[in-house]
């Protein structure tokens, strides 16, 4: 059941969205390029291609101002129709509309390992549409609100995973967005840039855009979402408000209260 909203505009709309995979069935082994590579050269059959239906039937609406939980278990979906909501997946059937430009951010969004932090946020906001004189003005802040502190001088291949998606959400965030996809990224940061995140994201929605966010902590959803979609095996099983459609994951999952 989708959210009743009588006056906010749609910002993203999903109509029967179906998302299938396509991925090769070992036989006899996993169906990974090695296995198959080593089938080519001793020159056994092709592997199988098996589909998988990892979206099914899935429609909502997202209006401006919407901050949406998507939560679920693993395998459940979720960051496949986060993608697709970023048109980097089209679906097999049914569509997806938006009403801005989204974007996505993951812990494996994409920044330039061999350039230091710095280069990667005058990068990363370039590719934003920010001039540079906007990104003079937000440098700071930018830096500051990661936590990097002086390993903003060092390649990112010398960070941690936490290091990196804690920049990736500094730099995503300098802007506003229309819609912002978020996949993960706060898991990796600390109890004091978790706080800081949440309060990005409400200032995000403030800004009359709509964020998306996949999280393992139910705990984030609940303070930072206003409203929460429960993806079950690729099914819609809930879409509502925050407190409610996490209530209703809780009931269903056995001993299940704090994470996805």
């Amino acid at each position: 059941m989708a959210v009743a909203d009588t006056g906010a505009e749609p910002t993203v709309i999903a109509d029967d969205v179906n998302i299938i995979y396509k991925v090769i069935a070992g036989q006899g082994g996993k169906g990974t390029a090695a296995t198959a590579f080593r089938r080519i050269l001793k020159r056994q059959d092709r592997p199988s291609i098996r589909e998988v239906h990892a979206v099914k039937g899935v429609s909502f609406t997202a209006y401006k101002g919407d901050a949406i939980g998507v939560i679920g278990r693993n395998g459940s979906g979720k960051s496949t129709l986060l993608r697709a909501v970023a048109g980097l997946l089209p679906p097999a059937s049914g569509a997806i509309y938006t009403g801005g430009r989204p974007s996505l951010l993951g812990v494996n969004a994409a920044m330039m390992n061999d350039l230091t932090g710095d280069r990667n946020v005058v990068l990363g906001c370039l590719a934003m549409g920010m001039s540079p004189a906007e990104i003079e003005q937000r440098y700071d802040e930018i830096v500051e609100f990661s936590g990097i502190g002086e390993f903003i001088d060092l390649p990112m291949s010398t960070y941690s995973s936490g290091m990196a998606a804690r920049l990736k959400f500094a730099i995503a965030s300098a802007k506003a967005h229309d819609i912002l996809l978020v996949d993960e990224a706060l898991a990796t940061g600390d109890a004091e840039f978790r706080i800081r995140s949440e309060k990005k994201i409400h200032e995000l929605r403030e800004q009359a855009g709509t964020v998306f966010l996949v999280s393992h902590s139910l705990d984030v959803v609940l303070d930072t979402c206003n409203r929460a979609i429960w993806l079950d095996k690729g099914v819609l099983r809930l879409d509502g408000p925050v407190e409610e459609v996490v209530e209703a994951y809780n009931q269903s999952a056995t001993g299940a209260t704090t994470k996805v």
